[in-house]
């Protein structure tokens, strides 16, 4: 019966009434400071780093109070330039708020190397399909007498033999040596006759 006594009391009342203000005044500067603390309001637009080098890039980043990380390296692409951003998160024009992150994409240097498959004794038609797969340019072909009509007997880069396995980079041109379908030798017997 005491705590029903104690419920009516003028004592009771002015606890609560206490302890209502203070719950109230600590959410009310919870709030003023979690609007300080993450910067409401403010709007940064994220601006295009598309084909700009990391030192521009990040001269640019530092006037607007952000910052960048390199994420990753995709495939070479000849429209922008070596080691320059091919891609941005967030995108630009976005509005994000200082000292946020700039997650970029890069440009490698170059084209990655591929491995020459064996095309040896490969038909033209096996191995030219074969190499654009691959990403190499097929070069100039050229015959040499081989009873194998149409097959593949040198690949070459730079004039010089090629041998499969050896790494190129991607838009490498290999030329082509096929056989001709005629027996080495054929060519002297014919012009003696």
């Amino acid at each position: 019966m005491n705590f029903f006594r104690f419920i009516f009391t003028k004592t009771f009342w002015i606890q609560i009434l206490i302890a209502a203000v203070v719950t109230v005044l600590l959410c009310f500067a919870y709030l003023f400071w979690l609007d300080w603390y993450t910067n409401h309001d403010q709007r940064i637009q994220v601006p295009d780093l598309k084909k700009m080098s990391l030192t521009v890039v990040d001269e640019k980043l530092e006037e607007l109070e952000l910052r960048r990380k390199i994420i990753d390296s995709t495939s070479y692409n000849p429209d922008f330039p070596p080691r320059s951003v091919i891609e941005q998160d967030p995108a630009p024009g976005k509005f994000v708020k200082e000292n946020r992150q700039i997650y970029i994409k890069l440009n490698p240097s170059g084209y990655g190397k591929i491995a020459v498959p064996n095309l040896i004794y490969k038909t033209k038609r096996q191995a030219v399909p074969t190499l654009e797969a691959l990403g190499f340019k097929v070069g100039e072909i050229t015959y040499k007498p081989n009873i194998a009509e149409g097959t593949v007997l040198e690949m070459r880069y730079e004039g010089e033999k090629l041998e499969p396995g050896t790494k190129l980079s991607k838009t490498s041109v290999i030329d082509l040596v096929l056989a001709d379908g005629n027996r080495p030798g054929t060519y002297d017997n014919d012009a003696d006759e």
